[in-house]
Protein backbone atom coordinates (compact mmCIF):
# COMPACT_ATOMS: atom_id res chain seq x y z
CA UNK A 1 0.00 0.00 0.00
CA UNK A 2 1.34 3.43 -0.92
CA UNK A 3 1.04 5.97 1.88
CA UNK A 4 0.37 9.57 0.77
CA UNK A 5 3.20 12.01 1.44
CA UNK A 6 1.16 14.11 3.90
CA UNK A 7 0.27 11.01 5.87
CA UNK A 8 3.92 9.87 5.97
CA UNK A 9 4.85 13.23 7.45
CA UNK A 10 2.20 12.87 10.15
CA UNK A 11 3.15 9.28 10.92
CA UNK A 12 6.83 10.16 11.01
CA UNK A 13 6.30 12.85 13.66
CA UNK A 14 6.21 12.16 17.37
CA UNK A 15 9.82 11.99 18.53
CA UNK A 16 10.84 12.46 22.13
CA UNK A 17 11.15 16.25 21.83
CA UNK A 18 7.68 16.44 20.27
CA UNK A 19 6.18 14.39 23.10
CA UNK A 20 7.83 16.69 25.61
CA UNK A 21 6.32 19.70 23.86
CA UNK A 22 2.91 17.97 23.87
CA UNK A 23 3.24 17.23 27.58
CA UNK A 24 4.10 20.87 28.28
CA UNK A 25 1.17 22.09 26.15
CA UNK A 26 -1.29 19.85 27.99
CA UNK A 27 0.13 20.96 31.33
CA UNK A 28 -0.44 24.61 30.37
CA UNK A 29 -4.07 23.91 29.50
CA UNK A 30 -4.57 22.03 32.77
CA UNK A 31 -3.00 24.85 34.76
CA UNK A 32 -5.28 27.36 33.04
CA UNK A 33 -8.31 25.36 34.21
CA UNK A 34 -6.93 25.22 37.75
CA UNK A 35 -6.64 29.02 37.78
CA UNK A 36 -10.25 29.44 36.69
CA UNK A 37 -13.38 28.92 38.78
CA UNK A 38 -16.53 27.34 37.41
CA UNK A 39 -19.19 29.71 36.09
CA UNK A 40 -22.10 30.80 38.28
CA UNK A 41 -25.65 29.45 38.21
CA UNK A 42 -27.92 32.40 39.02
CA UNK A 43 -31.42 31.77 40.33
CA UNK A 44 -34.32 34.11 39.50
CA UNK A 45 -37.98 33.71 40.40
CA UNK A 46 -40.33 34.46 37.49
CA UNK A 47 -42.82 37.02 38.88
CA UNK A 48 -45.54 36.14 36.35
CA UNK A 49 -45.37 32.44 37.22
CA UNK A 50 -45.24 31.99 41.01
CA UNK A 51 -43.18 28.99 42.01
CA UNK A 52 -41.23 28.86 38.76
CA UNK A 53 -37.47 29.24 39.15
CA UNK A 54 -35.30 30.17 36.19
CA UNK A 55 -31.57 29.46 36.49
CA UNK A 56 -29.08 31.35 34.33
CA UNK A 57 -25.73 29.64 33.71
CA UNK A 58 -23.46 32.67 33.35
CA UNK A 59 -20.83 31.64 30.81
CA UNK A 60 -19.75 35.25 30.24
CA UNK A 61 -17.38 35.11 33.23
CA UNK A 62 -14.93 32.79 31.48
CA UNK A 63 -11.50 34.42 30.86
CA UNK A 64 -12.48 35.01 27.22
CA UNK A 65 -15.99 36.13 28.07
CA UNK A 66 -18.18 33.46 26.57
CA UNK A 67 -19.48 29.91 26.47
CA UNK A 68 -17.03 29.22 23.64
CA UNK A 69 -14.14 29.15 26.10
CA UNK A 70 -15.14 25.57 26.92
CA UNK A 71 -15.35 24.60 23.25
CA UNK A 72 -12.03 26.19 22.31
CA UNK A 73 -10.19 24.35 25.09
CA UNK A 74 -11.79 21.07 24.01
CA UNK A 75 -10.83 21.67 20.37
CA UNK A 76 -7.20 22.28 21.35
CA UNK A 77 -7.13 19.15 23.52
CA UNK A 78 -8.69 17.14 20.69
CA UNK A 79 -6.13 18.39 18.17
CA UNK A 80 -3.19 17.88 20.53
CA UNK A 81 -4.09 14.39 21.69
CA UNK A 82 -4.88 13.24 18.14
CA UNK A 83 -1.45 14.39 16.97
CA UNK A 84 -2.91 17.01 14.62
CA UNK A 85 -1.32 20.01 16.36
CA UNK A 86 2.43 20.19 16.76
CA UNK A 87 5.11 22.57 17.98
CA UNK A 88 5.16 25.92 16.13
CA UNK A 89 2.22 25.08 13.88
CA UNK A 90 -0.28 27.76 12.91
CA UNK A 91 -3.78 27.22 14.29
CA UNK A 92 -6.70 28.27 12.10
CA UNK A 93 -10.48 28.27 12.21
CA UNK A 94 -13.44 29.81 10.41
CA UNK A 95 -15.16 31.89 13.07
CA UNK A 96 -16.52 35.42 13.23
CA UNK A 97 -17.03 35.70 16.94
CA UNK A 98 -16.62 34.30 20.39
CA UNK A 99 -15.05 31.00 19.32
CA UNK A 100 -12.25 32.84 17.54
CA UNK A 101 -11.57 35.00 20.61
CA UNK A 102 -11.33 31.91 22.81
CA UNK A 103 -9.17 30.05 20.30
CA UNK A 104 -6.82 33.03 20.05
CA UNK A 105 -6.50 32.94 23.84
CA UNK A 106 -5.44 29.29 23.91
CA UNK A 107 -3.10 29.69 20.92
CA UNK A 108 -1.42 32.56 22.77
CA UNK A 109 -1.19 30.38 25.90
CA UNK A 110 0.67 27.72 23.89
CA UNK A 111 2.81 30.19 21.94
CA UNK A 112 1.27 29.29 18.58
CA UNK A 113 0.27 31.58 15.67
CA UNK A 114 -3.49 31.89 15.21
CA UNK A 115 -5.61 32.93 12.22
CA UNK A 116 -9.38 33.50 12.26
CA UNK A 117 -11.15 33.56 8.90
CA UNK A 118 -14.28 35.71 9.09
CA UNK A 119 -16.58 37.91 7.01
CA UNK A 120 -15.80 41.61 6.69
CA UNK A 121 -19.02 42.46 8.56
CA UNK A 122 -17.61 41.05 11.82
CA UNK A 123 -17.89 43.51 14.71
CA UNK A 124 -14.76 45.64 15.09
CA UNK A 125 -14.71 44.97 18.82
CA UNK A 126 -14.35 41.23 18.27
CA UNK A 127 -11.56 41.72 15.76
CA UNK A 128 -9.77 43.94 18.27
CA UNK A 129 -10.05 41.27 20.98
CA UNK A 130 -8.56 38.61 18.69
CA UNK A 131 -5.70 40.86 17.66
CA UNK A 132 -5.02 41.84 21.27
CA UNK A 133 -4.42 38.14 21.95
CA UNK A 134 -1.89 37.96 19.11
CA UNK A 135 -4.26 36.48 16.53
CA UNK A 136 -4.67 37.54 12.92
CA UNK A 137 -8.05 38.11 11.26
CA UNK A 138 -8.40 37.13 7.61
CA UNK A 139 -11.47 38.98 6.33
CA UNK A 140 -13.60 37.64 3.47
CA UNK A 141 -16.10 39.79 1.58
CA UNK A 142 -18.76 37.09 1.10
CA UNK A 143 -19.75 35.24 4.28
CA UNK A 144 -20.63 32.12 2.28
CA UNK A 145 -17.02 31.94 1.05
CA UNK A 146 -15.49 31.85 4.54
CA UNK A 147 -15.26 28.01 4.83
CA UNK A 148 -13.67 27.67 1.37
CA UNK A 149 -11.17 30.44 2.12
CA UNK A 150 -10.31 28.75 5.42
CA UNK A 151 -9.62 25.44 3.70
CA UNK A 152 -7.32 27.13 1.17
CA UNK A 153 -5.39 28.85 3.95
CA UNK A 154 -5.01 25.58 5.84
CA UNK A 155 -3.25 24.13 2.78
CA UNK A 156 -1.16 27.23 2.13
CA UNK A 157 0.03 27.62 5.74
CA UNK A 158 0.21 23.96 6.72
CA UNK A 159 -2.09 24.97 9.56
CA UNK A 160 -4.01 22.87 12.04
CA UNK A 161 -7.67 23.43 11.22
CA UNK A 162 -9.60 23.24 14.51
CA UNK A 163 -12.85 23.15 12.47
CA UNK A 164 -15.36 23.87 15.19
CA UNK A 165 -18.35 23.01 13.00
CA UNK A 166 -17.13 19.49 12.28
CA UNK A 167 -15.42 18.68 15.58
CA UNK A 168 -17.46 20.37 18.32
CA UNK A 169 -19.61 17.36 19.22
CA UNK A 170 -16.71 14.90 19.25
CA UNK A 171 -14.11 17.11 20.94
CA UNK A 172 -16.09 17.51 24.18
CA UNK A 173 -16.28 14.64 26.66
CA UNK A 174 -20.06 14.47 27.09
CA UNK A 175 -19.83 11.90 29.92
CA UNK A 176 -18.17 14.30 32.32
CA UNK A 177 -14.81 16.06 32.72
CA UNK A 178 -16.60 19.20 33.95
CA UNK A 179 -18.53 19.76 30.75
CA UNK A 180 -21.34 22.30 30.95
CA UNK A 181 -24.09 19.72 31.49
CA UNK A 182 -22.26 18.06 34.38
CA UNK A 183 -21.59 21.50 35.87
CA UNK A 184 -25.28 22.52 35.71
CA UNK A 185 -26.59 19.30 37.26
CA UNK A 186 -23.93 19.40 39.98
CA UNK A 187 -24.71 23.02 40.89
CA UNK A 188 -28.40 22.19 41.26
CA UNK A 189 -27.88 19.34 43.71
CA UNK A 190 -28.78 21.38 46.83
CA UNK A 191 -31.72 23.21 45.26
CA UNK A 192 -35.33 22.39 46.31
CA UNK A 193 -35.85 20.89 42.83
CA UNK A 194 -32.47 19.59 41.72
CA UNK A 195 -33.66 18.24 38.37
CA UNK A 196 -34.79 20.88 35.85
CA UNK A 197 -37.78 20.31 33.61
CA UNK A 198 -35.95 21.88 30.66
CA UNK A 199 -32.49 23.08 29.69
CA UNK A 200 -32.56 25.71 26.94
CA UNK A 201 -29.60 26.61 24.75
CA UNK A 202 -28.84 28.01 21.32
CA UNK A 203 -27.07 26.12 18.54
CA UNK A 204 -24.18 27.38 16.47
CA UNK A 205 -21.94 24.39 15.88
CA UNK A 206 -24.39 22.16 17.73
CA UNK A 207 -21.67 20.99 20.09
CA UNK A 208 -23.25 22.36 23.28
CA UNK A 209 -26.66 20.85 22.56
CA UNK A 210 -25.02 17.50 21.71
CA UNK A 211 -23.10 17.54 24.99
CA UNK A 212 -26.14 18.44 27.09
CA UNK A 213 -28.50 16.02 25.35
CA UNK A 214 -26.09 13.10 25.59
CA UNK A 215 -25.28 13.81 29.23
CA UNK A 216 -28.96 13.92 30.21
CA UNK A 217 -29.44 10.49 28.68
CA UNK A 218 -26.21 9.15 30.17
CA UNK A 219 -27.37 10.20 33.65
CA UNK A 220 -30.89 8.84 32.98
CA UNK A 221 -32.52 12.18 33.69
CA UNK A 222 -36.00 13.17 32.52
CA UNK A 223 -34.86 16.74 31.86
CA UNK A 224 -35.64 17.74 28.29
CA UNK A 225 -33.52 19.82 25.94
CA UNK A 226 -34.86 22.77 23.94
CA UNK A 227 -32.92 24.70 21.30
CA UNK A 228 -33.69 28.38 20.83
CA UNK A 229 -32.95 29.26 17.21
CA UNK A 230 -33.43 32.43 15.14
CA UNK A 231 -36.49 32.30 12.94
CA UNK A 232 -35.55 31.02 9.50
CA UNK A 233 -32.29 29.40 10.62
CA UNK A 234 -31.35 25.84 9.72
CA UNK A 235 -32.12 24.04 12.96
CA UNK A 236 -35.55 25.62 13.34
CA UNK A 237 -36.36 24.81 9.71
CA UNK A 238 -35.21 21.21 10.19
CA UNK A 239 -37.66 20.71 13.04
CA UNK A 240 -40.45 22.43 11.14
CA UNK A 241 -39.92 19.95 8.31
CA UNK A 242 -38.83 22.63 5.82
CA UNK A 243 -36.17 21.13 3.60
CA UNK A 244 -35.88 23.70 0.84
CA UNK A 245 -36.82 27.19 -0.25
CA UNK A 246 -35.57 30.57 0.94
CA UNK A 247 -35.77 31.19 4.70
CA UNK A 248 -38.39 33.75 5.73
CA UNK A 249 -35.86 35.76 7.74
CA UNK A 250 -32.21 35.78 6.74
CA UNK A 251 -29.53 36.57 7.63
CA UNK A 252 -30.04 36.73 11.37
CA UNK A 253 -28.59 39.57 13.43
CA UNK A 254 -28.06 37.22 16.38
CA UNK A 255 -24.37 36.38 16.33
CA UNK A 256 -23.12 32.94 17.32
CA UNK A 257 -26.30 31.05 16.45
CA UNK A 258 -28.64 30.79 13.49
CA UNK A 259 -26.80 28.74 10.89
CA UNK A 260 -27.60 28.75 7.17
CA UNK A 261 -27.38 24.95 7.07
CA UNK A 262 -27.31 22.08 9.55
CA UNK A 263 -23.75 21.61 10.79
CA UNK A 264 -22.00 18.26 11.13
CA UNK A 265 -21.77 18.62 14.91
CA UNK A 266 -25.53 18.96 15.36
CA UNK A 267 -27.15 15.81 16.77
CA UNK A 268 -30.93 16.21 16.29
CA UNK A 269 -31.77 12.92 17.99
CA UNK A 270 -30.90 14.32 21.45
CA UNK A 271 -33.00 17.49 21.07
CA UNK A 272 -36.62 17.46 22.29
CA UNK A 273 -37.79 20.76 20.84
CA UNK A 274 -36.69 23.76 18.80
CA UNK A 275 -38.32 27.16 19.34
CA UNK A 276 -37.91 29.70 16.52
CA UNK A 277 -37.52 33.31 17.66
CA UNK A 278 -37.70 36.46 15.49
CA UNK A 279 -34.60 38.65 15.71
CA UNK A 280 -36.54 41.59 17.11
CA UNK A 281 -37.92 39.39 19.89
CA UNK A 282 -34.41 38.10 20.70
CA UNK A 283 -32.99 41.61 20.90
CA UNK A 284 -35.92 42.84 23.02
CA UNK A 285 -35.39 39.86 25.34
CA UNK A 286 -31.73 40.84 25.61
CA UNK A 287 -32.82 44.28 26.82
CA UNK A 288 -35.23 42.66 29.29
CA UNK A 289 -32.42 40.41 30.49
CA UNK A 290 -30.38 43.50 31.32
CA UNK A 291 -33.30 44.76 33.42
CA UNK A 292 -33.59 41.44 35.24
CA UNK A 293 -29.90 40.87 35.96
CA UNK A 294 -28.44 44.38 35.93
CA UNK A 295 -25.91 43.30 33.27
CA UNK A 296 -25.81 43.14 29.50
CA UNK A 297 -25.40 39.92 27.53
CA UNK A 298 -25.31 39.03 23.84
CA UNK A 299 -28.25 38.40 21.55
CA UNK A 300 -28.25 34.62 21.85
CA UNK A 301 -28.90 34.99 25.58
CA UNK A 302 -32.04 36.92 24.67
CA UNK A 303 -33.08 34.17 22.27
CA UNK A 304 -32.71 31.71 25.15
CA UNK A 305 -34.80 33.87 27.49
CA UNK A 306 -37.62 34.10 24.94
CA UNK A 307 -37.73 30.30 24.63
CA UNK A 308 -37.79 29.95 28.43
CA UNK A 309 -40.80 32.27 28.68
CA UNK A 310 -42.57 30.28 25.93
CA UNK A 311 -41.94 27.05 27.85
CA UNK A 312 -43.05 28.68 31.13
CA UNK A 313 -46.34 29.68 29.48
CA UNK A 314 -46.95 26.12 28.32
CA UNK A 315 -46.06 24.63 31.70
CA UNK A 316 -48.38 27.07 33.43
CA UNK A 317 -51.23 26.16 31.08
CA UNK A 318 -50.64 22.47 31.75
CA UNK A 319 -50.53 22.99 35.50
CA UNK A 320 -46.90 21.89 35.71
CA UNK A 321 -44.14 23.69 37.55
CA UNK A 322 -40.48 22.84 37.36
CA UNK A 323 -37.22 24.74 37.17
CA UNK A 324 -35.82 25.89 33.85
CA UNK A 325 -32.12 26.36 33.08
CA UNK A 326 -30.64 28.42 30.28
CA UNK A 327 -27.32 29.95 29.28
CA UNK A 328 -25.98 33.50 29.37
CA UNK A 329 -23.61 33.03 26.49
CA UNK A 330 -21.34 36.07 26.20
CA UNK A 331 -20.60 39.59 27.41
CA UNK A 332 -22.99 42.29 26.30
CA UNK A 333 -20.41 45.05 25.91
CA UNK A 334 -19.36 43.42 22.64
CA UNK A 335 -22.72 44.59 21.28
CA UNK A 336 -22.80 48.15 22.63
CA UNK A 337 -22.52 49.48 19.08
CA UNK A 338 -25.18 47.16 17.67
CA UNK A 339 -27.89 45.43 19.74
CA UNK A 340 -27.83 48.07 22.47
CA UNK A 341 -27.52 51.03 20.10
CA UNK A 342 -30.82 52.67 19.13
CA UNK A 343 -29.30 54.28 16.03
CA UNK A 344 -28.03 50.90 14.77
CA UNK A 345 -31.40 49.25 15.41
CA UNK A 346 -33.17 51.99 13.47
CA UNK A 347 -30.71 51.71 10.58
CA UNK A 348 -31.34 47.95 10.45
CA UNK A 349 -35.11 48.47 10.55
CA UNK A 350 -35.46 46.62 13.85
CA UNK A 351 -38.36 47.75 16.04
CA UNK A 352 -37.96 46.13 19.44
CA UNK A 353 -40.28 48.21 21.64
CA UNK A 354 -43.50 46.26 20.87
CA UNK A 355 -41.67 43.04 21.65
CA UNK A 356 -40.19 44.50 24.80
CA UNK A 357 -43.70 45.33 26.08
CA UNK A 358 -44.90 41.80 25.28
CA UNK A 359 -41.91 40.20 27.00
CA UNK A 360 -42.21 42.39 30.09
CA UNK A 361 -45.86 41.35 30.37
CA UNK A 362 -44.81 37.70 30.05
CA UNK A 363 -42.06 38.01 32.69
CA UNK A 364 -43.83 40.19 35.24
CA UNK A 365 -47.48 39.26 34.67
CA UNK A 366 -47.47 35.82 33.05
CA UNK A 367 -49.06 37.11 29.82
CA UNK A 368 -49.07 34.82 26.79
CA UNK A 369 -46.49 35.22 24.05
CA UNK A 370 -47.90 35.75 20.54
CA UNK A 371 -45.95 32.93 18.88
CA UNK A 372 -47.04 29.37 19.53
CA UNK A 373 -44.42 26.64 19.65
CA UNK A 374 -44.70 22.93 19.25
CA UNK A 375 -42.59 19.95 20.28
CA UNK A 376 -40.54 18.00 17.85
CA UNK A 377 -42.39 15.41 15.79
CA UNK A 378 -40.29 12.36 16.57
CA UNK A 379 -41.93 10.41 13.71
CA UNK A 380 -40.70 12.86 11.09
Amino acid sequence: MTIPHAMRLTMGAGGLSDRRWLSDALARLEADVARSADTHLLRHDVPGTPGLHLYFKDESIHPTGSLKHRLARSLFLYALCNGRLTRGQTVLDASSGSTAISEAYFAHLLGLPYVAVMPTCTAARKIAEIEALGGRCELVEEAAQVPLHARKLVEALGACHLDQFANAERATDWRGNNNIAESIIGQLRLEPEPRPAWIVCGAGTGGTSATIGRYLRYRRLETRLCIADPQGAAFARLYAGVASGPPPQWPTRIEGIGRAHVEASFVPQVVDEVIAVPDEASIAATWLLAEITGRRFGGSSGTNLYACLALAERMRAEGRIGPLVTLLCDRGERYDDTLFNRAWLAAEGLEIDPWLRVLRDAWYCGAALPIQTRPRDRNR
